[in-house]
């Protein structure tokens, strides 16, 4: 857009817009709850298989909500790196904002929405903070790029401008190419272990289903989940 279309952009034009948008308006997968696993990892990995092949763009984004000392909430877009028995893990620097929040309440959640399948998946639990040795490989599969932003480092830091930006990133790209294996110390994995995880199917009737599963006290070792349906 450009600056002139900008300033001749209204309230009335945002909102005639805003109230003419539709969703949902092609066929949906169904969702037979009757079919659903005993735990919530074995149906993300479906749903999200799915949604990668149904065409959804960027299925492994998702935000990732977290409080700040004041008990704020705070909430941003990253990418999942893996979703395994531990939990689902991500990454980014310790000293960044959400490094911080992390570092103080470890508690958060994550969501995922897919509109191309109508799908949403919701996730709350106790993030922890991978060693030195995890964090590190978990940078070491990733692009030159993924590495170079790492080594820019300052994070969440304020910035004087946006040509300071483009010296340190212009730096770190050459360092990432010289040194593959150039360390970034603040970088961390994380993983959050879910206690609730819900999956929400959209019904261009509205009749959503959402599907909850609650985690119980493990038993013999071994994960227990409580599922129950939820109202739309």
């Amino acid at each position: 857009m450009s600056s002139s279309d900008e300033k001749t952009t209204t309230g009335d034009d945002f909102r005639r817009t805003l109230h003419a948008l539709r969703v949902w308006d092609s066929s949906l997968p169904g969702f037979d709850v009757a079919e659903a696993p005993a735990g919530p990892l074995a149906l993300f990995h479906e749903w999200f298989v799915h949604a990668a092949r149904a065409g959804q763009p960027e299925p492994h984004t998702m935000s990732l909500a977290t409080v700040d000392a004041d008990g704020r909430p705070d909430v941003r877009t990253l990418m999942l790196h893996d979703a395994d028995a531990r939990g689902w893990h991500f990454a980014s620097h310790a000293t960044s904002a959400k490094g911080a929040q992390l570092a103080a309440h470890p508690a958060a959640a994550l969501g995922f929405y897919w509109p191309t399948v109508g799908r949403q998946i919701r996730i709350r639990g106790e993030v922890t903070a991978c060693g030195p040795e995890e964090s590190r490989a978990d940078l070491a599969v990733r692009s030159r790029g993924a590495l170079a932003a790492a080594l820019t480092g300052r994070q969440s830091e304020v910035l004087g401008s946006v040509e300071e930006l483009m010296r340190a990133s212009a730096a770190a790209w050459e360092r990432a190419g010289a040194e593959p294996e150039a360390p970034a110390p603040t970088w961390t994995r994380y993983v959050l272990a879910p206690a609730e995880v819900e999956f929400f199917q959209g019904d261009a009737a509205r009749r959503h289903i959402r599907l909850r599963y609650r985690r119980t006290e493990p038993q013999a070792g071994a994960d227990s989940w409580v599922r129950e349906l939820l109202w739309p």
